[in-house]
């Protein structure tokens, strides 16, 4: 019998099972058991996380986490939450009505400091045809406006802020948070797709304004499909810039890996030669744009060769072996 999503229950059940501590969240790479007495996160949770399964009980969590409120005087006054994990508090409280934001933002933090057995990228992934899109840019550079808008035209969101690559498997697997959208990405993707999922308006917080994109259904369903490689595009968003995509030589791309892994470093030897893989089995484009439909457009186009040239390339393998 299919487990049913948290969005087929009513709010009140997952007010329940946070008081009790009692969610469960596998996001494919890693899990989060989130407990929360916050009324503010209720219905965040269930609009965002919509499409992921209630587990009634899970055998592990690699988070554990807590978002409540903070007591005393300030409760009544200038409500606050404060994010826990493990008995440490690492961030400043947050107010009350910014609980999710603290949610996400602090279990990334987790994500970052303890994943690492994986290359973490700052990258959005999405998959197509078998093979990962990966989209390492800097913070500002449309990654992740980019990002929601190709997992809106039918391409299976991995990631947006961590790309996880295995460097053992030599492939890609889900990392599937929200995708954070912030100030005029927010309606840029309301105007590119009126149907997005998309969760409530959080105004003031430190980054502006937030919403997030949740993912969709078969995003979620295939979270624990491994993916290997397709091809590296590195986003730039330019104002009123015409569209470009630069073919980038594989040291470029080798750079463009290590210098957005959140943990390269600390991946020693690991995370060069996982760095020089990607380089190696993926080409590179540097992606200039600044209408979001011609740049999906093009990324299209760009995918029927990387397809063509990338089934090459496995079967070439298939012979030599």
């Amino acid at each position: 019998m299919a487990r049913p999503r948290i969005a087929e229950v009513a709010p009140s059940e997952i007010a329940t099972r946070l008081r009790a501590g009692r969610l469960f969240l596998d996001y494919g790479a890693t899990s989060a058991r989130l407990a929360s007495d916050a009324p503010t996160l209720v219905d965040p949770i269930h609009r965002v996380y919509a499409q992921f399964p209630l587990l009634d009980d899970a055998p592990w969590a690699d988070h554990h986490v807590r978002v409540m409120r903070r007591g005393g005087l300030r409760r009544a006054l200038r409500p606050q939450v404060e994010f826990e994990c493990d008995l440490q508090r690492p961030f400043a409280p947050f107010p009350a009505d910014t609980a999710l934001p603290l949610f996400e933002w602090g279990s990334n933090w987790l994500i970052g400091q303890r994943l690492a057995h994986l290359l973490l990228l700052h990258a959005g992934v999405l998959e197509r045809d078998g093979l990962a899109l990966v989209l390492p840019a800097v913070p500002g550079s449309g990654k992740s406006t980019l990002t929601a808008a190709l997992s809106l035209r039918g391409w299976r969101l991995l990631s947006d802020e961590f790309g996880a690559f295995c460097p053992e498997r030599r492939r890609f697997i889900a990392m599937l948070k929200p995708v954070a959208l912030k100030n005029e990405s927010i309606e840029l993707i309301r105007a590119f797709e009126p149907r997005a999922a998309l969760g409530p308006l959080f105004p003031k917080t430190r980054k502006g304004t937030v919403a997030h994109l949740g993912a969709g259904r078969d995003a979620v369903d295939r979270r624990h499909a491994w993916v290997r490689p397709g091809a590296v595009v590195m986003p730039r968003w330019v104002a009123d810039a015409p569209l470009s995509l630069t073919p980038q030589p594989a040291h470029l791309v080798f750079g463009a890996m290590a210098f957005n892994a959140f943990n390269y470093q600390d991946n020693g030897e690991q995370g060069f030669d996982a760095a020089s893989h990607l380089a190696s089995v993926c080409r590179g484009w540097q992606l200039g744009y600044s209408r979001l439909d011609d740049a999906v457009a093009r990324l299209e186009q760009l995918w029927l060769q990387v397809r063509e040239e990338q089934g090459a390339a496995a079967q070439g393998a298939e012979h030599g072996a």
